[in-house]
């Protein structure tokens, strides 16, 4: 056996050894990524357009199972409120236990005084359908509006209920962290600046980023892997067609 063959022999193992680990490695963060995904994440499918244009009707979003202890101002959550309806609803969180809110100055809505910048509202809408007066959100619960003011059965409606409109923390199931489908609209929801300068700041995102970014590496390897014997035979065929034509041509 010549030295080239017993060098090629060697970097066909150590090439089949690679591509095996490659695929155990692909395979692990792949199911790994979801198992994650799936043990933290709830899909949830939005019913109106409440939330538009953040959220349209019909859009498919990912939410991360949370207690309502975690939840911040500017947060997108789930969440069931029975005097409200029946089946879980979408809103984001302006308010929460002690904060006093308003609207509408200037066109804005303010929380303890403050104006508050809320990009995520309609272009040309304000910020209530109806002017909010100022109400105080009791203690360990939330107030809640949507997106969408002007079609939106929220906190605002609700003043009249008891509880100046607020629902409590734990009715709150999930924050929303990205929309899922359609694919068009796929991406992570931003946390409002808005909110950040106030006691408590604003959520920080879950770890829906990492796991896709697990799934995709570990679909590369896996494929990447499962693709190298065939690759490596086929190279290793014309290399070998190669010296047989070198020697049928010396001799």
């Amino acid at each position: 056996m010549s030295r080239t063959q017993r060098t090629n022999e060697g970097r066909g193992r150590l090439g089949s050894v690679l591509s095996g680990v490659a695929v155990a490695l692909g395979c692990v963060l792949f199911l790994g990524g979801f198992v994650w995904g799936a043990f933290l994440y709830q899909p949830y499918t939005v019913p109106t357009g409440s939330m538009t244009p953040t959220i349209g009707s019909g859009d498919r979003v990912l939410a991360q199972r949370i207690d309502g202890d975690e939840v911040r101002r500017g947060d997108v959550v789930v969440f069931e409120q029975s005097t409200w309806g029946d089946l879980p609803m979408v809103k984001r969180v302006v308010g929460v236990g002690g904060d006093r809110i308003a609207c509408c100055k200037d066109g804005k809505l303010t929380v303890n005084g403050k104006e508050v910048a809320e990009p995520y509202l309609p272009e040309g809408k304000g910020a209530a359908a109806t002017g909010i007066p100022t109400t105080t959100v009791p203690k360990g619960r939330l107030f809640l509006l949507g997106d969408e003011r002007s079609g939106s059965l929220d906190s605002s409606v609700h003043l009249g209920d008891g509880e100046h409109g607020s629902v409590p923390r734990d009715a709150v199931q999930a924050r929303v962290d990205a929309v899922a489908w359609p694919m068009g609209k796929f991406g992570m929801l931003e946390r409002p600046d808005g909110f950040a300068e106030m006691p408590g700041g604003i959520s920080e995102p879950g770890p829906l980023r990492m796991m896709v970014i697990a799934i995709v590496v570990g679909m590369v390897l896996v494929l990447g892997g499962a693709a190298y014997g065939p690759v490596a035979k086929r190279m290793g065929r014309r290399r070998a067609g190669g010296r047989t034509q070198e020697i049928a041509g010396v001799g």
